[in-house]
């Protein structure tokens, strides 16, 4: 059984996924055993070629290429690349815009999760392209915090809702952590039923922490000792159409974990702000009525995609 898989998704970032699996290769830590499983989520044939190549240079044989003929989003593609994982204890799901930048991180992120029983995830602290601070972990969706904001909840509650502004020194219990690097105890993901494949792209992370702990006790953690670079958004379209996916999810999301009558509330503030906010920008209508449809699934990008032919 391997200490690690890490799996990463290409889409038409070929570019950023040979960058990543370099990364990893240089940083991974002598110590564990490990092996890197690239899902390439149905780019355009010339991107899948390029990625193909420039693995071929690699030339490591802890590397495997996957293609699927459909993008299935992340986490779609996630699953795919654990259908196709060796029998390992950890999965590492990383975003391909990302650099591992500390040395041996495998490594200790696998001493951390020994170390720390109660851990089911836990990610790296997560640095911008230029080295910057980012916020790398985030308070579970919910109805206050749609309503009433992270900063609001932070302040009243600091204890139960951290600072994620707040660069940390040492290993913090947190609700989530962000999807562009997840290192997930595999037998944990594989009891919860692992990703959601509803969800196309967007709070993933926070449904699948959110099962971990609810069924399984375990938590999650930022461990910041350990740091990565990540190229945020290499890959997605529009700022419109992601923003209607991400309310999608976010809707799906609160119907799964609080039911229909929190739901309710927080589809009745949304269509209010909306309906304001569209009034001064009008590319934002096209939201407010899907907001008052309760944003179906059904106009999910992962209903749109075609197949591609080699």
């Amino acid at each position: 059984m391997l200490d690690v898989s890490c799996i990463l998704i290409n889409y038409n970032t070929s570019q950023y996924s040979i960058a990543c699996i370099k990364s990893i290769l240089e940083n991974r830590g002598d110590s564990v055993t490990y092996e890197i499983v690239i899902v390439d989520n149905a780019s355009k044939k010339e991107d899948y070629e390029a990625l193909r190549e420039g693995i071929s240079k690699i030339n490591s044989e802890n590397v495997k290429l996957i293609r699927s003929l459909i993008n299935t989003g992340f986490g779609g593609g996630n699953m795919t690349g654990v259908e196709h994982a060796s029998p390992c204890k950890y999965f590492a799901f990383i975003n391909n815009d990302t650099l591992f930048k500390t040395p041996n991180t495998l490594a200790i992120l696998v001493n951390f999760m020994k170390a720390t029983p109660n851990a089911g995830v836990c990610s790296p602290q997560m640095l911008d392209e230029k080295g910057n601070f980012r916020k790398t972990f985030d308070h579970f969706a919910s109805p206050h915090r749609e309503i009433l904001k992270r900063g609001f909840l932070e302040f009243i509650n600091p204890k139960r809702f951290p600072n994620r502004k707040k660069r940390y020194e040492q290993p913090l219990k947190v609700d989530y952590v962000q999807g562009a690097f997840m290192f997930v105890d595999a037998q944990d993901f594989k009891d919860v039923g692992g990703f959601d494949t509803h969800l196309f792209l967007y709070y993933e992370e926070s449904d699948l922490c959110r099962r971990i702990l609810k069924q399984k006790g375990k938590q999650a953690y930022l461990v910041p000792s350990v740091e990565y670079i990540h190229f945020e958004s290499a890959s997605t379209g529009s700022n419109l159409t992601m923003k209607i996916e991400q309310k999608i999810s976010l809707f799906y999301y609160l119907k799964k974990h609080f039911g229909w009558f929190q739901f309710k509330i927080v589809q009745v503030y949304f269509v209010i702000r909306y309906f304001f906010s569209s009034l001064f920008k009008p590319k934002n209508w096209k939201l407010f009525f899907l907001m008052v449809k309760g944003m179906p699934t059904s106009q999910s990008l992962k209903h749109k995609q075609k197949p591609v032919h080699d």
